[in-house]
């Protein structure tokens, strides 16, 4: 189907305009993000056979690699650049408006928040939430990434920015790429010493979360703390 072959009210670009992005398709979002089609495939057609090609999943689309685009017929390096970097944007937009600067009310609403957005990390992710007296975030840090046998940061990775940033508590949350949120013994440890250190600073440790899967345990309500 040609986009210059339909009525006027029916083409992706005047439906955004006229109805908004919500009342668009996958199929008609993806063929005004290409723009253009190949010399046999139009926008739309190239569009349906992109989703097609991925099983009309979108979490596949979104783990999509550069060679895996480039085996549709119409989608050349150029084309496959463009829906890579259209993914990643997506990705990075969704992460930043799930855990903004806000106020945290409980070890839940913090750990639901990070289980969506970690839940597909394939390396072990150390993360750090620096809160002022009124649990206020300041600022959310990625503290280490790193392979998944590889041990959690140094404590003064975290404290050099709670410092710098003048927080006064802070949440630390890691992911077990495994799947299952369950603490391992080294992660009760790390946890231990974090306190220790915290206490000697002045710099509360609020909780220490463990995403696996969409799950995540609180060390602190699990009592998982002394």
């Amino acid at each position: 189907m040609n986009v210059k072959t339909l009525p006027l009210n029916s083409r992706p670009r005047e439906r955004l305009k006229q109805k908004g992005a919500s009342a668009l398709s996958d199929q008609e979002l993806l063929a005004i993000i290409l723009r253009t089609g190949s010399k046999k495939v139009p926008a739309l057609e190239l569009a349906t056979e992109i989703l097609n090609f991925f099983g009309d999943d979108l979490h596949q689309l979104k783990s999509a690699e550069l060679q895996e685009f480039m085996l549709i017929s119409g989608i050349g390096e150029v084309k496959a650049i463009e829906l890579l970097a259209m993914i990643e944007l997506g990705q990075r937009i969704h992460k930043s408006s799930k855990l903004k600067i806000g106020h945290v009310s409980s070890s839940y609403e913090l750990g639901c928040m990070l289980a969506e957005e970690m839940r597909d990390y394939e390396q072990e992710h150390l993360l750090c939430i620096y809160l002022n007296t009124k649990n206020q975030i300041i600022q959310k840090r990625t503290i280490f990434i790193g392979s998944l046998n590889q041990s959690i940061a140094h404590p003064r990775e975290i404290f050099k920015t709670a410092v710098k940033v003048a927080a006064a508590r802070i949440v630390i949350c890691h992911n077990h790429p495994s799947g299952s949120p369950t603490p391992s013994y080294n992660d009760i440890a790390f946890t231990k010493r974090l306190r220790e250190c915290g206490d000697l600073m002045g710099i509360e440790l609020l909780d220490h979360l463990v995403i696996g899967g969409s799950e995540y345990i609180s060390l602190r309500e699990e009592g998982l703390w002394n």
